[in-house]
Parts: structure tokens; sequence; C-alpha cells
């Protein structure tokens, strides 16, 4: 592998970095598993898609596969919801709303500082620390006359920090599992080719009118709808085997490595130890406001720890998945940010972004 490394991987055919990296990601993948690493189906291919990255590589995920992973773990989101959940948030739905409100206020709090102190230019800050989805700070960072490349790096590597920290958290505050749990995992189940088809097509369906109607990520949040009402609703069986939740954990993890380029590490190094810094600090104190859920709600330290971290709405999903945590209230939770965000995530940065133009003009 390492003479691998000191290749120009764009001098090799594509077919063949096709296979380095299905191999290599499989490999890493494995490995994370041998030390029950949860995401590690995510965490291996991320970490191979930045490495190909860096050495040049010419691949890439085309937004159909992507948005075709993205469907099928809202699929699987909404089969983990349950009555349960939603009793929750009809009950403490202040609560939600309190905490996510406070995520929202700390990732711009922290952003306006460092646009404040100059640790990066202009209002790249602002945008770059946003609790909103990555490829939607982008396009407004861009719209706002604030550095895409920045803004990218920032969001991507939070993304990447969260998915480490929290797969390691929960390797840790898992309980210990029987010998035999690894083996319990059946990776090519039967199927009922009805029952599977009708997944499938539910899942297709449900994507194309979220993209249609131009939802913000409405490829995942109209399935994960979907699929919770007809779940809970005792209407569908819905089977997704693990081979297939496998493909699109590793397209996922491809799409964030592989956006990992040499160009945004280079322009990004200079601030490298600020951006670090940023991020665990952000990641900190999100645990804190976890600890108001512990508190509040009784449950669980990781269940809560999740249910607060500012990642993508897809990879904290795969994490919770492998997990022995409650999904549907993780989900619940990083759902009505992700919509909260939308709906005021922009509003605050613009203002805060003229505030500081105010201020340094």
């Amino acid at each position: 592998m390492s003479a691998l490394l000191h290749l120009r991987l764009a001098s090799l055919p594509v077919p063949l970095q096709w296979v380095l990296l299905v191999v290599l990601s499989g490999i890493i993948a494995w490995g994370l598993e041998l030390v029950k690493l949860p995401a590690a189906l995510l965490l291996g291919p991320m970490v191979m898609g930045i490495v190909f990255s860096l050495r040049g590589s010419t691949l890439g995920i085309g937004r159909p596969f992507f948005f075709a992973a993205q469907t099928i773990i809202g699929c699987m989101i909404g089969s983990s919801m349950n009555i349960d959940v939603l009793d929750t948030f009809a009950t403490q739905w202040w609560l939600f709303l309190l905490v996510t409100l406070l995520v929202i206020g700390t990732t711009s709090l922290l952003g306006w500082f460092m646009a404040k102190w100059q640790v990066l230019p202009g209002t790249t800050a602002i945008w770059g620390t946003s609790a909103g989805g990555a490829s939607v700070m982008m396009l407004l960072a861009e719209s706002q006359g604030a550095d895409m490349r920045l803004v990218a790096f920032m969001q991507y590597l939070r993304v990447l920090f969260v998915a480490v920290t929290a797969s390691i958290i929960a390797r840790f505050l898992l309980p210990a599992q029987a010998p035999d749990a690894e083996a319990s995992i059946d990776w090519f189940p039967a199927l009922d080719a009805v029952d599977f088809t009708q997944t499938l097509l539910i899942a297709a369906i449900a994507g194309y009118i979220g993209l249609k109607l131009k939802l913000p990520a409405g490829q995942l949040l109209l399935p994960m709808i979907v699929t919770s009402a007809l779940s809970m609703g005792g209407t569908v069986t819905l089977q997704l085997p693990e081979w297939l939740l496998a493909i699109s954990y590793a397209l996922v993890g491809w799409r964030i490595g592989l956006g990992f380029t040499s160009t945004i590490f280079r322009h990004a190094l200079r601030a490298l130890p600020q951006i670090m810094a940023s991020i665990v600090v952000l990641v900190g104190l999100c645990g804190l406001i976890a600890v108001l859920l512990v508190v509040l709600l009784d449950i669980d330290p990781l269940t809560a720890y999740m249910a607060t971290s500012p990642g993508g709405l897809d990879s904290i999903a795969i994490i919770a998945a492998s997990s022995n945590v409650d999904i549907g209230f993780i989900m619940t939770f990083q759902t009505v940010r992700f919509a909260m965000v939308l709906m005021i995530g922009p509003i605050l940065a613009r203002a805060l972004a003229k505030r500081l133009a105010a201020r340094t003009g």
C-alpha cells in the first residue's frame, strides 16, 4: 500500500483506480470492523477516498449514485422510527426546539469570532461553521462572496471529524457484545421478491419526488418520511438487506472522501490549526448541550451525543444504525435541526456577515 500512496493515481486507468479503491476501502473497513468500530463501512471508504483524492485520483461519485445511496439510507432511517419517538416529540417539542436553537446559535457565534479575529478571510468562517448541509452552505457562501473552497474544507472536515469521534465514542460506550454478535449479521438474507421490489419502488419514487420538488436533501428526507408513515402504519414490510446498506454507506463515504481535493487542502493549510480547534470546540460545546438531554429526558449519553452532533444527516444515521442507540430519537433531532437550519441559518449567517462588514468597513 505504501508504494501505491507514492503513485500519482491519475496516471492509472480509471477502471484500475476503481478496483484499487474498492479493494483498499474493503480492507480498511474490515480492519475497523475487527476493532468493532461503528460505521466501519462508512469510515473505510471515506478514509480511502481522501487518500485517493490527495494522490491525484480522477474518481468521483456521480450525483445519481449519491442520491440513490441517500434514498436507501432515508428508507433505513424511516424503518427505524416508531410511535414512541412521535409521542416524545409531541410532549417535549419545546426541548427539541431549544436544543436545536442552542446548536445553531453555538455554530453561528463560533463563526462570528473566527471571522472577527481574522482566522479566515471575510465571511468564510461564518459559512464554514454553519450547522447546515455542507453542499447547501457551500452554495450560499459562494453567492455571498465567501471562499467556497475553504467553506467546503471546513464543512467536510467537520463531517469527517464528527463521524470518527462519534464512532470512537460509540465503540467505548457500547455494552460488551456477545462473542457471536458478529456472526449474527446476515449479509445475504433470503428476500421476499414482492417486499424487496416494493421497498425499491418506494425508495425510487419518494426519492425522485423529493428531488423534483427541489427540497433540500429531499432524496433523503422524503423517503424517510414516507417509510416512517408506512412502517408505523404497518402497511408495508420493508426489506433492506445488509449488502444494499453496505453499498449505500460506501457511496456516501467515497463522496465525502473524494471531495477532499489537494487544491482545497493547500488553500486551507495555513489556517488548519485554527480550523481544527474550531471543530474541537464546536463538538465539545454540542457535547455539553447533549447533557441537557441526559438530565431532562433521562436518555443514554450516546444517544444524546449523536442527537446533537453537528455532522451530516446521512453520516450520523449510518453511525447510529450500527450502534446500540435510539436511532429514531436521534434522527428526529437531526431532522428538526436540519429543517430549522434551512429556515433560519442563511438569515442568521447573512445578518452576521453584514454586521461584520459594517465593523470592518
